[in-house]
């Protein structure tokens, strides 16, 4: 990789539907938090710098990733208010920018090179998609070619757009000289009123810039929001090791 390289994580939700005082991030996959996963995937790729944005509740999830660098989202607005708490923190740093959900801890260090290989391609953002049984009600990623032309949430589609089985994982990756003023230029006009991450392609092609998109695997890109998901982590990590 020729540019530097920083990693976002987005650590501030709650482990609410796994039962659990413990913050989601924390929940062990093999005995080891989610989130602590991830960070030993990411110094393998490696990366420069890593920020964990926490919840104003978040002191285990910053004790669980120290020494790297946290910072507060002290209101949960959506994900792109979430990516924009690290403003301050990577402040300068004009690299590429890994936006990583807290909860998918088996993204292989290959996939975020590939991401971050889509940057120094002369992309402004670059999204993991996967392919799964089941498209079900994940959203959408309309690609022209090689460039991603939009995101697409399910309940938005067309049903031209539902067959589509290219499905969005979250992960994203950045050229950092633009993201900040991409996310600056999102709105919350929604019935949420939540400042969207996804919503960062249609500002970037507003923005004159180029959008792709990645294929990684269904079973890496999982998440985990519910025990049994979390146990199914722990399948797929095992046949993976």
């Amino acid at each position: 990789m020729k540019n530097k390289i920083a990693a976002i994580i987005l650590g501030a939700g709650k482990g609410t539907r796994m039962n659990s005082n413990k913050p989601k991030v924390l929940m062990p996959v093999c005995g080891k938090p989610m989130i602590n996963h991830i960070i030993d995937t990411l110094k393998t790729v490696p990366v420069d710098e890593i920020v964990t944005v926490i919840s104003a509740e978040g002191q285990d999830v910053a004790a669980a990733v120290a020494p790297y660098k946290t910072c507060v989202q002290a209101q949960q607005l959506g994900t792109g208010h979430a990516v924009n708490c690290a403003k301050e923190a990577l402040k300068g740093f004009d690299g590429t920018i890994l936006v990583v959900f807290g909860d998918t801890p088996l993204i292989k260090a290959e996939t975020f090179r590939r991401a971050a290989a889509k940057i120094e391609e002369g992309f402004a953002v670059a999204v993991l998609g996967f392919k799964p049984a089941d498209a079900g009600r994940y959203g959408r990623l309309v690609m022209k070619g090689t460039e991603l032309d939009r995101i697409v949430e399910y309940k938005d589609a067309s049903e031209e757009e539902r067959a589509i089985t290219f499905c969005n994982s979250g992960v994203m990756a950045f050229d950092g000289r633009y993201l900040f003023d991409i996310l600056a230029r999102i709105g919350n006009r929604n019935a949420a009123g939540e400042f969207y991450l996804t919503d960062a392609v249609e500002v970037a092609h507003q923005m004159g810039l180029k959008c792709s998109a990645l294929e990684g695997d269904p079973e890496e890109v999982a998440s985990a929001n519910t025990l049994e998901e979390l146990a199914q982590l722990e399948v797929f990590y095992k046949k993976a090791c």
